[in-house]
């Protein structure tokens, strides 16, 4: 078995969600390797994202080792995974046959991806496999909406099995492709086991985790106003976030696992920032961008924590009830029923 996805992104979701849902399938019987696509030009791109992520504001040069230091990290941690044999991204002749190749997760079908995006090797070209299908893949910020090009919506046609982990990316495959498209969980909850070491005690004085970039101001002012309320510490991990007391710019994939797992709440705009805040049951608030929006606002619908998304007009109490009290547990009834789906698809697949 081989699973496509975006695996060498510097980013925490996309390594974990190619992770858990090896190891996932792993616990399910199965031995996958992650199909090892390489692109220089996507390497230089990676780069220059992972040491200016806040463009157009520019990275100070004193972050640079820092940086530097996380691309090593998450460099290692990719080197341990199941992998193929390396090949190109854009001449995948090389790639080995398999039996069953698995898309997804991640925005693998997201065509205005700075650097992925309009890949036909994540549209099935090239793939040599006898059954082909997708796993919590995503069409990212395209709109239901506007619709799919057919040139696009035809390669998915030869898709044996299609499942997405958002209500937009169903809507397009059900419109433009006429078929149906089963809603399953990102990996990482799909799968908690794998994260399951990070689940340790908080050591030392308690801290709420910023995790993301780019916040408008009055997100900043309504998080510090509750922090402050509790004398949290507020940590910014990955990238940085001046409003914050700390930075932990250097943290590698599992340094973030360990991270959210200890914090008292979680401050994000990222979706692996919900995925992780749910994953650990913490207390959070998260506000939409254009990028993000469709799958984020899908992500808390579906499992009812739509009250943890904040705007402008938010009052500073919904600060207080999001961030310093429990989920609710229908929050968690809803995602052990969505893992049920999820795995029944995945039983399905495998078969």
């Amino acid at each position: 078995m081989g699973v496509l996805t975006f695996h060498r992104c510097i980013n925490y979701g996309s390594f974990w969600q190619a992770r858990c849902l090896v190891d996932g399938l792993r616990l399910l019987g199965a031995d996958p390797v992650i199909l090892d696509h390489r692109s220089a030009r996507i390497r230089r791109a990676e780069w220059r994202c992972a040491f200016q992520p806040l463009l157009p504001v520019r990275s100070s040069r004193a972050d640079f080792p820092l940086y530097a230091a996380k691309i090593r990290k998450f460099a290692e941690a990719i080197a341990a995974c199941p992998l193929s044999g390396p090949f190109e991204i854009d001449d995948p002749a090389e790639i080995e046959p398999f039996d069953l190749v698995l898309v997804g997760s991640d925005e693998v079908w997201n065509l205005s991806h700075p650097w992925y995006g309009g890949r036909p090797i994540f549209y099935g070209d090239g793939v040599q496999a006898r059954r082909l299908v997708s796993y919590a893949a995503t069409f990212g910020n395209l709109p239901a909406a506007q619709g799919l090009e057919f040139y696009w919506a035809d390669k998915l046609q030869k898709f044996d099995g299609i499942s997405v982990r958002d209500a937009n990316s169903r809507a397009i495959i059900e419109k433009d492709l006429k078929r149906r498209a089963t809603l399953v969980l990102d990996p990482c909850l799909q799968f908690p086991a794998s994260l399951a070491p990070s689940r340790e005690p908080r050591a030392g004085s308690p801290y709420l985790a910023v995790y993301g970039h780019s916040f408008p101001d009055w997100f900043q002012a309504g998080v510090r106003r509750w922090a402050a309320s509790y004398s949290l510490t507020l940590i910014s991990i990955g990238y940085r976030n001046d409003w914050a007391d700390k930075q932990w710019l250097d943290a590698g994939p599992y340094d973030f696992a360990g991270f959210i797992a200890r914090a008292a709440a979680v401050a994000t705009n990222f979706f692996h920032g919900c995925v992780f805040s749910l994953l650990h049951a913490k207390p959070f608030v998260c506000t939409l961008s254009d990028y993000r929006s469709n799958k984020i606002g899908d992500l808390t619908r579906t499992v009812g924590a739509e009250g943890h998304l904040v705007s402008e007009e938010t009052a500073q109490a919904t600060y207080e009830v999001m961030l310093g009290s429990p989920l609710d547990a229908a929050i968690e009834r809803r995602i052990a029923q969505l893992r049920l789906q999820s795995g029944t698809y995945l039983a399905n697949v495998l078969q």
